[in-house]
């Protein structure tokens, strides 16, 4: 999920469906948010818990109606995807989380300098210990 000029947030969630998108939604929204996506089925009964809840048709090649557009996130998951395939090349699933929180701080950094972004991931370090495990075990 993304914020109109603000930040993103990227979760896994298997299997799609809309018990767990509703979950992730109402977890991490504000019920004052206006929620926007395509015309996925899942989201159809979510949309009523937030302000207003909008939605463009992908197969009408509808990809903006006025102020109601995808356009922002769907930039968020061309870099994701490009930076898969181009960087990774594979991504198992169980790190996939690991790799969502890399590409959700580059985006959240994107219009920072690398000092402040050099201290802002500096910072994510605090309170966390790196541990060795023996494979052998």
């Amino acid at each position: 999920m993304v914020q109109r000029n603000g930040q993103v947030r990227s979760f896994v969630v298997q299997p799609v469906s809309a018990g767990n998108l509703k979950k992730v939604l109402t977890e991490n929204l504000s019920k004052s948010a206006k929620l926007m996506n395509d015309e996925l089925p899942a989201y159809k009964n979510i949309g009523k818990q937030f302000t207003s809840h909008e939605f463009v048709t992908h197969k009408n090649y509808e990809y903006v109606r006025g102020n109601v557009t995808t356009n922002t996130v769907e930039g968020y998951l061309g870099i994701l995807k490009r930076g898969i395939n181009g960087i990774y090349h594979h991504v198992s699933k169980e790190h996939l989380h690991r790799y969502l929180a890399e590409f959700d701080f580059r985006y959240n950094n994107r219009k920072v300098n690398d000092n402040e972004r050099t201290i802002s991931a500096i910072a994510g370090f605090e309170g966390k210990r790196l541990t060795y495990r023996d494979s052998l075990n």
